[in-house]
């Protein structure tokens, strides 16, 4: 037995078969040892940017990122083992590199998008934001920011995809960036009617709801005249958190209050015409 495996390994193609075997158990081993560490290091980055508060959107977006550089090391290194020059690996990732680059230049654009998203911090994740100009406006809740894109929730609660380039090129409106907000109210009283008594009604109303803030103060001034109506501005500050709420409350509460001061709102203008029938035929 020992002759017959002496003589095998002797063949120049045994010894060959071996040395390749070996180098492919060692490459899968460097590869599945690699995966391995590299999932352990990466939970230990994602906890440390964890308990440094990092913002969870960029926590997403390093975690991401950190993922696909250590699976290239990984790679890298598994194909190492087995014999690859690393100068042909470098040359060999540049020229996927430029190839990827010129057929992915809009991904690329999204890519560079969502780092100078990260970088500037126009929103957060939670914040409800506007995306885009009058006509092509898009509301949301920031859920997530990918490398290619930006997921938000929208109002009826669908998911919205937007690529980061075009997040990054639009106008963003931030609506709870800050921690209050001012609400702009319109009531339309008969030009008839006390406008001094219909403001000192108009702010009782306004101090009498707790969610109203007093710094700043609520303003209140005449905004229009009409043939029929003084239209009147109401800008209480409210928390941004109280907002929608606080301005459905506000109408309802307004709209009693002058019905019980017997403050009429503007009607809108009546139009009378005369039809005038033609004269009937002797």
């Amino acid at each position: 037995m020992h002759a017959f495996v002496d003589r095998l390994m002797a063949l120049p193609w045994a010894a060959y078969s071996l040395d390749v075997a070996a180098r492919l158990a060692i490459a899968a081993l460097v590869f599945v040892g690699g995966w391995y560490l590299s999932r352990l290091m990466l939970k230990i980055f994602v906890r440390v940017l964890t308990r440094t508060n990092v913002d969870p959107m960029l926590r997403e977006f390093l975690r991401n990122l950190a993922s696909g550089a250590l699976l290239v090391v990984v790679i890298v290194a598994a194909l190492d083992q087995l014999g690859v020059p690393m100068t042909s690996i470098m040359a060999a990732l540049g020229a996927a590199g430029l190839a990827v680059a010129l057929a992915l230049r809009d991904s690329l654009s999204n890519l560079a998008a969502g780092v100078m998203l990260i970088l500037l911090k126009p929103f957060r994740a939670g914040d409800t934001i506007t995306v885009g100009g009058a006509g092509s406006q898009q509301t949301g809740r920031v859920e997530s920011l990918k490398l290619m894109h930006t997921v938000l929730a929208t109002p009826d609660n669908a998911v919205l995809v937007l690529p980061n380039n075009l997040v990054a090129s639009q106008p963003i409106l931030n609506v709870t960036a800050l921690a209050k907000r001012r609400l702009d109210l319109m009531v339309a009283i008969a030009l008839r009617e006390n406008v001094p008594r219909a403001f000192e009604v108009l702010l009782t109303t306004l101090h009498d709801d707790p969610r109203v803030l007093a710094d700043p103060a609520p303003q209140i001034t005449v905004e229009r005249l009409t043939d029929t109506a003084v239209e009147i501005a109401l800008r209480p500050w409210v928390a941004t958190v109280d907002y929608w709420q606080l301005r459905s409350d506000l109408l309802m509460r307004i709209q009693s209050a002058l019905a019980d001061a017997d403050i009429d709102s503007a009607a809108p203008p009546k139009e009378f015409r005369l039809v005038q029938s033609p004269a009937a035929e002797p």
